[in-house]
């Protein structure tokens, strides 16, 4: 499909066929964006509002917290905001139904999601939250000279993306200029096949997890595959955070800059890299405070709390939502004049890879997906000991069941191999490393390419 008809009629239609505003909004966030920072803070809180009052109407968890809290919804401020206490993982977790606006217009989605801590979370989002993502990373490509309908390649592996295989969903990538590569199977045959395709289609964009368009890259310099790929203009990296080591290689082997954006599933798309580096939050779709232990805001250029409230999250609104990760805001401005804020740097998150017993690199998000979809686990943490050999430490709820031993058991066979090995543990708490991190997945074994 021609880039022009794919970005004027394809994908126009497909997002009118499922009601999602995206282009609507994408045309306000191409003017938004060059406002004052004194502008965008009055959009913001004129979402705020809005947001606030939808939840205070549809939302009886939120009504109860707003009412409680003695804010004034009619004289609103951030300071008025900060009455309202901080909700945590643990309040969406057990009071998710009672957040839901079940009548939200366009319906409302089931996702699941695990997070930094390793705590499963299920909740709802809406086609405007859908809307600001897509749009949001339409916008952030474009400062890259990237466009809709635009060839891109996804390293990817989401089940949602992945049990999609009929020709419906292939026909579709197709039309829209998408190649999809499953990034959770990356074996040396895999990569190399990867490599051969990618340089076939010749993308304007490369898009996925950071660790594995890293260990794409590295795999190209070892075996000495020289790639040209003149439409290239990025490499959008996301999911984790992007060392400096991983982006000199990806540069070095891709021969473009590489961009990282930062986001999740909860809050969804929150920020992405300009042609300078710089991290600009999407400051129309996320409200960010960045508080210390206390629950105070911290000086600018100190690091903290990421604490979040989703602008367009009205189908299960996150307000002032505690994320665990760790940030740092800029007192810098971007480079090229907009007014949205800059984030220094991200802390925190980490994911490691796992081997199948063929060999075969497997992302972490792989096992993560069995422990985020079983029911009654509040917390847990995969070490790979040996190649079959996993040790899984679970901290549950109410909603456990015995049998989620042998579910687990059974899906890790699937992804892992017929003599692949779960020792399953329930524990009452999950301690950190010793570096502090808390991380899901730790592999015992060496990686090899």
């Amino acid at each position: 499909m021609t880039p022009f008809l794919s970005r004027q009629l394809i994908y126009p239609l497909q997002e009118s066929l499922l009601n999602r505003p995206t282009f609507s909004y994408l045309q306000a966030l191409e003017k938004s964006q060059w406002l004052s920072r004194a502008e965008l803070e009055a959009l913001q809180l004129q979402k705020l509002q809005a947001l606030l009052l939808s939840a205070q109407q549809h939302s009886p968890w939120h009504a109860e917290r707003i009412a409680s809290s003695g804010m004034n919804l009619d004289a609103l401020s951030f300071d008025e905001l900060r009455k309202l206490p901080t909700m945590t993982k643990a309040d969406a977790q057990q009071r998710g139904a009672a957040m839901v606006w079940e009548e939200v217009p366009g319906g409302s989605f089931r996702y699941t999601t695990g997070g930094s801590s390793g705590a499963p979370l299920i909740f709802r989002y809406g086609r405007s939250r859908q809307a600001s993502d897509a749009a949001g990373r339409i916008r952030a490509r474009r400062w890259w000279q990237v466009n809709v309908g635009d060839r891109e390649v996804y390293l990817w592996g989401a089940p949602v993306e992945l049990n999609k295989t009929d020709k419906i969903k292939t026909i579709r990538d197709r039309l829209l200029n998408q190649l999809v590569l499953n990034a959770f199977a990356m074996s040396p045959s895999t990569m190399s096949s990867y490599l051969s395709m990618i340089q076939r289609f010749n993308p304007s964009c490369i898009y996925g997890y950071a660790s594995s368009v890293a260990l794409l890259a590295e795999f190209a310099k070892q075996n000495q595959r020289s790639l040209h790929l003149p439409a290239l203009k990025v490499v959008c990296t996301t999911g984790e955070p992007l060392y400096p080591e991983q982006r000199q290689l990806i540069t070095e082997v891709f021969k473009v800059p590489v961009a990282n954006e930062y986001g999740s599933r909860d809050i969804g798309f929150t920020a992405h890299e300009n042609s300078h580096q710089q991290l600009l939050l999407m400051n129309e779709s996320v409200l960010l405070e960045v508080l210390d232990d206390y629950g105070q805001p911290v000086k600018v250029g100190d690091v903290g709390e990421a604490v979040m409230t989703g602008l367009c999250s009205e189908a299960q609104a996150f307000i002032r939502y505690r994320t665990g990760d760790k940030v740092r805001l800029s007192a810098d401005l971007d480079k090229e004049g907009r007014g949205l804020q800059v984030l220094d740097e991200v802390l925190g998150r980490d994911t490691d890879f796992l081997i199948h017993e063929d060999g075969s690199i497997i992302h972490a998000l792989a096992a993560i997906y069995v422990l985020r979809e079983t029911p009654g686990i509040e917390h847990f943490k995969i070490i790979q000991q040996f190649i079959n050999d996993f040790e899984i430490l679970v901290v549950c709820n109410e909603h456990w069941r015995s049998e989620g031993v042998v579910m687990i058991a059974d899906k890790f066979r699937a992804r892992f191999g017929h003599a692949c090995i779960t020792h399953i543990q329930l524990v009452n708490e999950i301690l950190p490393e010793v570096s502090g991190k808390m991380r899901q997945v730790v592999s015992k074994v060496s990686l090899s390419l």
